[in-house]
């Protein structure tokens, strides 16, 4: 069986295995996707990580008055307890609506911890990769991640640089609070409208910027464009970094930098302060490290002088994929993110391995001690301790699953939202420990949820394990998220068990897209616009022959979910890395990994909170079992549901694609992208419009968008039919069913 996954984002395999590696470079993220725990397993299995890590928790400890490891990885069983954190404004400091952070955050978010922390785990990671015979050619760093280059070039020594960082974030720490602004403007329009408190801190793309100010100045900011229907999200960030509240300090960093040997770079890497490669003048002036604290990070311009090197790789070498997202798709590029995000299920070796692999693909060589790894996988399980057994026996009982290791994953072994209300319900009766389902998702290792289990039992005591093995990385091909078995015999790598269910139902029960006499011809063509896991996708591959299929989906969880699918039935398509609009540029994505569905460009909590209340409750009234066993759990798990990640996703406008891939003809587009649909619309030209035959869209009925979608489809020659399903009565979610007359 021959399967076709072409990508944008990232190239075929075909395209990948090169004789001659692709150009590297290692991209080194700033503050914003760092979280407690950051590294963990990495640092209890990867002897190169861990030592890298220790070496500089020792050298920061005369400067932070504490172990720096004790702060990103304070549930460690083999480190020594934290002191109490202080209490900060949390809802201010990481702009946040949602949930007020735990004690360890609130400390890992204070500057003084958080830019030494993230620091030593980046280097700690690059350190590793190179150790494993992986060396960049060039590298890039976003604000603090410039210092990690540096560090890594040689132009300051790793003693150096952690007195430096450790410093300069103390006095950062002494200016006052400020915000910071992600705005979809380029930064010729946005320039003239910040007046003389807020400034420019960084330019990420051509359309996208990042501001900062005072929080009060950030704040009126925020109603001007809304007013404007500008784009906009907070960024977590507990001052304005690189605008002009940091003046106060500049002069200090100065005398500091000059206080150290500072050399030319061995390895070229990109200055944030000129978006080009950094000079040896630049490098060791000791006033440029006061430049680059205070001048916009121009991120944008860096890529750029990167990119021109072909074919290229670039390698995220820190927390998250932020860096990822804003490399501009091309098809000799491919990106590859190492390390999860903090809400991230998967396991930190699972996706660094995956790394490895993809790198390969790109002619990079990597070293593995296979003969380590093999032994390592041969090692035996630890004993588990006794509320981890008592823990597994529950699993075993609900999941009829095989007895659990300590590594285990509830979700991963078969469970979901209605299974773990069940398991709270057991731990109650049989423990005496009220679990709040939230920490279910946020703990879901054996290992884990036995800790949250041991801390809420009365006194909190949580007897310590033994540290996990050290143990060298997987081979490339790690064992990745079991698959889900759908009603009709389809296996499908998924998110989570509810929602492929409701997509399945729709999809495949329902037959939801193929209504009013939509049919997807044998040999046609199928656009799949806001793809999710791909379930569309693979409709359209099982209800007709020969289908040609062109997939888009802008989160990078679910794209590469989408390609394991595409890959796993051998399906003709080309998946790409983008979202579709009215024009081409970068636009912050909110993203939801527990309601992936509700993922959108255009966030508004309280509506999605509205539609999935909404939603759930017509399904309990249908006599769905799962959504009645919810309702006594029902706030709490709409909290856990949007939990929220943020990306920044490339938008194109449909026309530019459509004549990029040569599409000569639609049979059938689906769209289904969460209030842009109208965007999407405007993004055809009146030239590709012939091309359509049938289109199928779910579009939010806000502003009259149904009627005006439905008078631009009339317009250009379609029957139109708007209806809403019982499912969706009560929220403003419609379906739409246009077809070309005379088909």
């Amino acid at each position: 069986m021959t399967t076709t996954s072409e990508t944008i984002h990232s190239k075929t395999r075909a395209n990948q295995a090169q004789t001659t590696a692709a150009s590297l470079s290692f991209m080194f993220p700033g503050l914003g996707d760092h979280y407690v725990g950051m590294g963990l397993e990495l640092y209890r299995t990867l002897p190169v990580f861990r030592e890298q890590v220790d070496r500089c928790a020792a050298l920061l400890q005369p400067e932070l008055g504490l172990d720096i490891r004790t702060v990103m990885h304070p549930e460690d069983a083999s480190a020594p307890a934290a002191p109490p954190a202080e209490k900060l404004d949390l809802r201010r400091m990481l702009g946040r609506d949602g949930r007020t952070a735990t004690p360890n955050e609130s400390r890992l978010n204070r500057t003084r911890h958080a830019q030494p922390a993230l620091f030593v785990i980046e280097y700690a990671l690059a350190k590793q990769w190179q150790a494993w015979g992986v060396h960049p050619q060039t590298m890039i760093g976003y604000s603090l991640g410039e210092y990690v280059a540096a560090c890594l070039a040689g132009v300051l020594s790793i003693e150096d640089s952690l007195t430096l960082v450790a410093r300069r974030a103390q006095l950062i720490e002494t200016l006052p609070a400020g915000a910071m602004l992600a705005v979809t403007l380029p930064e010729r329009e946005i320039a003239p409208l910040l007046g003389e408190h807020l400034s420019l801190c960084a330019v990420n793309g051509p359309e996208f910027c990042v501001i900062g100010g005072p929080p009060d100045e950030v704040t009126a900011f925020e109603r001007h464009l809304r007013e404007r229907g500008v784009a906009f999200r907070r960024v977590q960030s507990t001052h304005a970094f690189h605008s002009k509240m940091m003046d106060p300090i500049a002069e200090r960093v100065t005398q500091l930098a000059r206080g150290f040997t500072l050399r030319a770079p061995q390895i070229p890497y990109v200055s944030n302060v000129t978006g080009a490669l950094i000079t040896a003048a630049e490098a060791t002036d000791p006033s440029y490290w006061a430049k680059h604290l205070c001048r916009p990070v121009r991120f944008a311009d860096g890529l750029a002088a990167l990119s021109s090197r072909a074919p290229h790789a670039f390698l995220e070498v820190g927390p998250g994929q932020t860096l990822s997202s804003l490399v501009t798709p091309a098809h000799d590029r491919v990106v590859v993110p190492s390390m999860r995000h903090g809400l991230d299920p998967e396991s930190d070796t699972s996706v660094l391995s995956r790394a490895a692999g993809q790198l390969r693909l790109t002619g990079t060589r990597v070293e593995w001690d296979l003969a380590a790894s093999n032994e390592a996988a041969a090692a035996p399980a630890r004993p588990l301790g006794k509320t981890e057994q008592e823990l597994a026996a529950m699993w075993q009982a609900l999941l009829k699953c095989d007895a659990p290791a300590a590594d285990a994953n509830f979700f991963r072994l078969g469970g979901n939202s209605l299974i773990a209300t069940r398991l709270i319900d057991r731990v109650a009766r049989s423990l005496r420990v009220k679990l709040p389902l939230r920490r279910v998702y946020e703990s879901p290792t054996l290992e884990a949820m036995a800790s949250v289990l041991d801390e809420l039992r009365p006194g909190g005591s949580r007897p310590k394990s033994a540290p996990a093995k050290p143990v060298t990385p997987p081979k490339p091909q790690a064992a990745q998220k079991p698959l889900f078995r759908l009603p009709n015999g389809i296996s499908v790598a998924h998110q989570n068990e509810a929602e492929t269910k409701h997509f399945y139902d729709d999809i495949f029960a329902h037959r939801s897209y193929v209504k009013h006499g939509i049919v997807i011809p044998d040999g046609g063509c199928v656009l799949d616009v806001g793809g999710n896991i791909g379930l569309f996708t693979v409709f359209a591959h099982t209800e007709a022959k020969n289908v040609r299929i062109f997939t888009f989906e802008p989160a990078p969880p679910l794209f590469e979910i989408i390609q394991r699918n595409v890959g796993l039935h051998g399906i003709r398509a080309t998946v790409l890395n983008v979202g579709l609009s009215n024009a081409e540029r970068q636009a912050p994505f909110t993203f939801y990994p527990h309601s992936a569905g509700m993922s959108s460009f255009h966030p508004d909590e309280a509506e999605e909170r509205h539609n999935l209340k909404t939603i759930i409750e017509n399904q309990r009234r249908g006599g769905d079992e799962h959504a009645g066993q919810m309702d006594p759990y029902a706030e709490e798990l709409l909290d856990v549901r949007f939990e929220a990640v943020h990306f920044t996703a490339k938008l194109r406008r449909l026309s530019d694609v459509i004549r990029e891939q040569k599409i000569e003809r639609i049979d059938l587009m689906k769209v289904d992208v969460q209030k842009c649909e109208l965007e999407v619309i405007e993004g055809i030209d009146d030239a590709d419009w012939p091309k359509f035959s049938q289109i199928v869209l779910e579009a939010h009925d806000v502003d009259g968008r149904v009627q005006a979608l439905t008078d631009v489809f009339e317009r250009h020659g379609f029957s139109v039919i708007a209806q809403q399903d019982e499912l969706y009565v009560g929220t403003n979610i419609f379906n739409i069913y246009a077809i070309r007359k005379g088909q």
